[in-house]
């Protein structure tokens, strides 16, 4: 159902009561669109963007003192956003609009997934699992299976020579990470594309899901009732998973 109404029609006298807009962000690497003036684009009814809210340093309801962690704070604010110098929130939900000002969430923009109730952090996941293969290409997704309510974590790391201890990364996972958090999936392969300010990009993967058959590469899914440790994702065990089988 719907999480919100926002009367578009009336946009501009919404943001003097109320600064908040959802902006056209590129689906390949998440980043909000802009035009070429340099300024930040609305969303038309039925399409998907990010819920941006423009800070106001002089307004206590609008007002952002950011987090403890400055680095996080740079990615969440972005500059120029409805006119030169302006400044605003992007808080990552991703919702769509319809022609009638319902708002709809659709996802989160990458940075969390849901799983089993909690909240998973793809930073975090993809922190330990750089610092365990000590490799730096690692991008962590959340991909759906039918019958989960949810989306079960999947992780793929670039090597190219695809050598990955896998019992020593599922160990290592356990250990640092809170079990809700070990991704399901894990895929190898050659090299991640990245954009132009270096940000790695998954959406190629998340269309491709977990299904062997659409990739070359290898994929291994975590068996937590047997090995405790990721083994290969043929076809058969991709039908008993979908399924329902084999319950994640």
């Amino acid at each position: 159902g719907a999480v919100g109404f926002y009367p578009y029609y009336y946009l501009w006298f919404v943001r003097l009561l109320y600064p908040l807009t959802l902006l056209k962000v590129d689906e390949e690497s998440g980043e909000v669109i802009r035009q070429k003036n340099g300024l930040c684009i609305s969303t038309e009814p039925g399409e998907v963007g990010e819920v941006g809210a423009r800070i106001i340093d002089s307004s206590p309801i609008s007002h952002f003192d950011g987090y403890t962690n400055q680095t996080e704070t740079k990615k969440k604010i972005i500059s120029n956003v409805f006119r030169k110098g302006d400044k605003a929130f992007l808080s990552g939900d991703l919702l769509r609009m319809d022609s009638d000002g319902f708002l709809y969430f659709v996802d989160r923009t990458g940075d969390t997934y849901r799983y089993k109730g909690e909240n998973v952090s793809t930073a975090e996941v993809e922190a330990v699992i750089q610092k365990v293969t000590q490799l730096s290409d690692c991008v962590v997704f959340g991909v759906e299976v039918n019958g989960l309510e949810g989306k079960a974590g999947m992780a793929v790391i670039a090597s190219q020579d695809h050598e990955i201890n896998l019992m020593q990364l599922s160990v290592s996972l356990r250990k640092q990470l809170p079990p809700y958090a070990v991704p399901v999936f894990v895929r190898i392969t050659d090299r991640i594309e990245s954009t132009g300010s270096y940000k790695l990009l998954k959406n190629s993967f998340i269309k491709t899901g977990f299904c062997p058959n659409s990739t070359t590469d290898c994929i291994y899914f975590y068996d937590n009732i047997h090995t405790k440790s990721y083994i290969l994702l043929d076809s058969k065990l991709y039908e008993d998973i979908t399924c329902g089988k084999i319950r994640i």
